[in-house]
């Protein structure tokens, strides 16, 4: 990814799958967040498909700097590019709620 800013979901959501296959190529990350998410391995699989189950995957990484460096180091972007996607995928509060 190049140094552009993400515009739209879709490269967002993009980024957020390349974190998802980051931390399940690794049993030390994926057990962790498995654990945090509640899933077993075929709801995982069901949930990759869903906008929401990738925030929560961006959630993940951003919550740990470690593993937020770990990641953006393992696939070569800034820790910015994947705190970019998750805010672009974060739902904004409402408005008339603020």
């Amino acid at each position: 990814m190049n140094g552009k800013p993400l515009q739209g979901h879709e490269p967002a959501e993009r980024l957020a799958l390349d974190v998802l296959l980051w931390i399940a190529g690794d049993e030390d990350r994926l057990l962790p967040f498995m654990a945090a998410s509640g899933l077993s391995p075929d709801t995982l699989r069901a949930s990759a498909r869903e906008p929401a189950f990738l925030v929560g995957v961006l959630d993940h990484v951003m919550g740990d700097e470690a593993v937020l460096v770990a990641c953006a180091s393992a696939l070569g972007i800034k820790p910015e590019r994947i705190a970019e996607a998750w805010q672009r995928l974060s739902p904004r509060p409402d408005d008339e709620w603020a």
